[in-house]
């Protein structure tokens, strides 16, 4: 029967086609001729069907036989790529690792990952590109791309690696209206830092479990297009804004930050590694992807 046939057969027989001489054949294979005739004798009588044509001037497959090489080349192909893909899980990363990630998200988590990557692994080389751009990654250029936020492309290969937080924070100066402010709109005319790199950066959703909800506008008394640089400016009491939880983490653990509003909670996001077309991932990916949402999980358990 069919489903019982020894897989190493179909590799006998796909030598006889390819050399077209079963001699040839054996010889490729590191046997003898007698073990790859009765190989694919046996072949033969299990599928019920004649795959060659044998004469004095060669071997040539049936048209059966030369539908049914195709189909051997190609799970022969599949088998030795799982072969090889356990090997590389196996193997240390080496080469160059090429990504790219967004410059806030970039500096403050993906770096630190890069250069702890860089001590474990010395025979890697990795090449960061930052940048608020979304960069293709169908050239083949980059081995990977970090992103963050809400992923429109549902097609791309991407694995979630972790989630971030939107908090509302504001700096010591603020401190007393922070205190005293017990829902959303209680913090709508305190001053404000709007990041204009947002698509809505003046309304914010809040919710508080699953009974309430608020949407409310803040008044900017300050407009910056850099997220990075809103941290600044609400670092030097700027007024308060909404930032990434990656950005304020240790902030608001060593006091320089006070999260506003703790009970109620803004949209969280995603964060994900995403690679190219390809069916393989080579381990220096793997490797770097793991160290990566460990890295994540860490600034998660902050706030």
């Amino acid at each position: 029967m069919a489903d019982t046939t020894n897989l190493n057969r179909l590799a006998y027989f796909t030598a006889v086609v390819d050399t077209g001489s079963f001699t040839r054949a054996a010889d490729r294979l590191g046997v003898t001729k007698a073990v790859v005739s009765q190989q694919v004798a046996r072949l033969e009588k299990e599928l019920g069907t004649t795959l060659l044509v044998r004469n004095t001037r060669g071997v040539r497959p049936t048209e059966p036989g030369r539908l049914f090489h195709a189909r051997c080349l190609s799970i022969l192909r599949e088998a030795a790529d799982a072969i090889d893909e356990l090997a590389d899980a196996r193997a240390e990363p080496k080469g160059t690792l090429r990504l790219t990630a967004p410059y806030d998200y970039g500096t403050a988590v993906v770096v630190p990952v890069v250069t702890a990557f860089s001590a474990r692994f010395p025979a890697c080389r990795v090449e960061l590109m930052l940048s608020d751009q979304t960069l293709d990654l169908a050239s083949g250029e980059l081995d990977l791309a970090v992103r963050v936020g809400w992923l429109k492309n549902s097609n791309l290969h991407a694995r979630r690696i972790g989630t971030f937080r939107q908090l509302l924070v504001g700096g010591p100066a603020f401190a007393k209206n922070i205190a005293k402010a017990k829902s959303p709109e209680d913090v709508a005319a305190l001053p404000f830092v709007a990041n204009t790199a947002l698509s809505e950066p003046l309304h914010w959703h809040f919710e508080l479990g699953d009974s309430q909800q608020r949407t409310i506008h803040m008044q900017a008394s300050i407009a910056i297009d850099s997220t990075p640089a809103v941290l600044r400016a609400v670092q030097a009491s700027g007024g308060l804004s909404v930032l990434p939880d990656f950005l304020v983490a240790e902030h608001i653990a060593s006091g320089r930050l006070i999260l506003a509003l703790p009970e109620w909670k803004l949209p969280s996001g995603g964060i994900y590694a995403v690679y190219p077309p390809t069916r393989f991932r080579p381990p220096k990916v793997t490797a770097f992807v793991d160290m990566l949402m460990l890295q994540a999980k860490n600034i998660s358990l902050l706030t």
